[in-house]
């Protein structure tokens, strides 16, 4: 069974399903979970920002929007009587996918949930999917989880 379940975490809907899923999952298992923020500079950047303010102010707030969502999850997960660490990691260069791929191996990470949008046709070529490239290239199980449909009881 699974004894350590990486999650990493968005702040999006389908994020929040996927840790609902992994709560259930640790519970049955008696499983360690940690939770994985990446912040990825492109996402906080207009390109019109001068350096220094980019530095002085918006990776900052990206920062602490970061740990505050992890904050969050983990005491939602405490909650349900799930035990949880956090990690933020700041991306350099790396795809997203390539830097849960390397926190699970450096962790330790026997399952990894990750939330995915279930994008198909011209978004999914435009846009890429960093949840297909985890299961692709993670060294241990991928579960993949769509977001709650209509209608569906949440996790």
């Amino acid at each position: 069974m699974y004894t350590q379940i990486l999650v990493p975490i968005d702040g999006s809907p389908t994020s929040d399903h996927a840790l609902g899923e992994a709560a259930g999952l640790a519970q049955l298992a008696g499983a360690r979970v940690r939770l994985l923020h990446i912040v990825d500079p492109m996402e906080h950047t207009n390109g019109f920002e001068r350096p220094e303010v980019y530095h002085r102010d918006v990776l900052p707030g990206a920062l602490r929007a970061g740990e505050a969502l992890l904050r969050q999850a983990q005491k939602r997960l405490a909650q349900r009587g799930v035990q949880a660490e956090t990690a933020l990691v700041q991306s350099l260069g790396p795809r997203v996918a390539q830097l849960v791929v390397e926190q699970a191996q450096q962790w330790g990470a026997d399952l990894i949930v990750l939330g995915t949008q279930g994008r198909r046709g011209l978004p999914r070529l435009m846009m890429g999917s960093d949840a297909e490239q985890v299961a692709r290239t993670a060294p241990v199980p991928v579960l993949l989880v769509r977001g709650a449909q209509a209608g569906a009881a949440p996790a």
